[in-house]
């Protein structure tokens, strides 16, 4: 003889769908109004109910998680290449040695719409206004002289007439500073500042010893103040000043190499290198702490948007190559990440890139997409310098400028545009 269980409820540990649940509900409603047709009508419907209710607020709970889950989903797809797709990159070219075809070119952050906004050859050092409506730039091709350009190519204009270089916009786009060469000194250069068109200029340092292609000037996030390098004292020191000229400080005590350096988004800390380490100190010179230790050389430190992480350049290794042991040699750079503490050191660039250099020639660089998704860097891995770009964790590297003939470097992301 064959016995039929009645159905029973559902456990929490049985794996149930919306399907079973329903016929489920349907076998006890209907159960219940067979047992309890005429005594327990009122209690039958409210089983009934119940359990239809139940129904609903699992269909009703079902489509909000599913939306839920969605809608971020497809919000993070769609606003993944965003901030990268709106912004540009600005870069110089040249043909390897300095002989000089180039110029300064912008291409899209997806390397979309490369085109030649200058020219003449021999500029260096792009850096975009705030509103990315404008580059400045330091030519090299007569004098040394900082321009300012139209990011569409037009209104190109001279913003100084003594040899100058290095330009660096104030946050609010008012301001640009730059190192210039006073009249006193013949290779001496100060630190200068100037509206964004070249009117009331004003010195703020005296004898300073920068170099119109060393290291830009940095301005804190809020503008208050201007970070910078000098060798006054017959080493490369890290020191800051009042955007108005007025408090003067020197923020490093070291006989070794101290510069590289990068404000933190927050403004509270100043990234650097020392002695080809990567160090952090607070804005004021305290705090000072040692982020990376290894055996190779670590340089060109830069902040993640969300200040939460560095990217840097790890030179992995110099040796000798070809015939000549002192002038031929390759260098393999890599790109980097840690934790703005430096834990989690990790590298994204695993090609090897190697590249036989003359003096003063380099790679990897890496700068940040205004949304922190993106990391642009400099590699030789083809056989001459080009801008890659890569996704945040090191994957989807790829060549954004293409141009086998010459070499591109010195370049910087523009801010997002809405």
């Amino acid at each position: 003889m064959t016995v039929t269980a009645p159905p029973r409820p559902p456990r929490p540990s049985d794996p149930v769908d919306r399907e079973e649940i329903e016929a489920i509900v349907e076998a006890l409603i209907e159960e219940a109004r067979q047992r309890t047709r005429r005594r327990r009508r009122r209690n039958g419907a409210v089983v009934t109910l119940v359990a239809l209710v139940g129904v609903a607020v699992f269909a009703v709970f079902g489509r909000s998680a599913q939306s839920q889950t969605a809608s971020p989903a497809l919000a993070a797809r769609s606003s993944l290449f965003a901030g990268t797709a709106n912004s540009k990159i600005a870069f110089t070219s040249e043909r390897f040695g300095g002989q000089a075809s180039g110029g300064l070119y912008v291409v899209n952050g997806d390397g979309s719409g490369k085109r030649r906004l200058t020219s003449t050859a021999w500029h260096q050092t792009p850096a975009w206004s705030p509103d990315g409506q404008a580059l400045a730039f330091q030519s090299s091709y007569d004098h040394s002289y900082v321009y300012v350009i139209n990011a569409d190519g037009s209104g190109e204009r001279k913003l100084t007439e003594t040899d100058s270089g290095a330009p660096s916009w104030s946050p609010d786009g008012r301001k640009i500073a730059f190192a210039g060469q006073p009249d006193e000194h013949r290779y001496a250069f100060d630190l200068y500042i100037a509206n964004a068109d070249g009117s009331e200029q004003q010195r703020l340092t005296r004898n300073v010893a920068l170099g119109p292609e060393g290291e830009a000037p940095r301005w804190s996030p809020d503008g208050r103040k201007i970070a910078f390098v000098s060798r006054r004292e017959g080493n490369s020191e890290v020191y800051v000043v009042n955007a108005g000229g007025s408090g003067e400080r020197r923020l490093t005590h070291n006989p070794a190499y101290d510069g590289d350096l990068a404000w933190s988004p927050d403004g509270r800390k100043i990234v650097f290198v020392s002695n080809w380490q990567v160090y952090a100190m607070n804005a004021d010179g305290s705090g000072k702490r040692r982020l990376t230790r290894s055996a190779a050389r670590d340089v060109s430190p830069a902040w993640s948007p969300d200040g939460q992480t560095i990217a840097f350049e790890r030179r992995l290794g110099r040796r000798s190559t070809g015939a000549c042991s002192r002038c031929a040699r390759a260098s393999i750079f890599e790109v980097y990440v840690m934790n703005a503490n430096g834990s989690g050191q990790r590298r994204l660039s695993h090609e090897r890139t190697k590249r036989f250099s003359g003096v003063g020639s380099h790679g990897a660089e890496p700068l940040w997409s205004p949304d922190g998704r993106k990391i642009a860097f400099r590699s030789a891995r083809d056989g001459n310098w080009e801008i890659y770009v890569m996704n945040a964790d090191g994957g989807g590297q790829r060549n954004l400028t293409r141009n086998p003939a010459e070499d591109d470097c010195c370049f910087a992301w523009s801010p997002a545009q809405q």
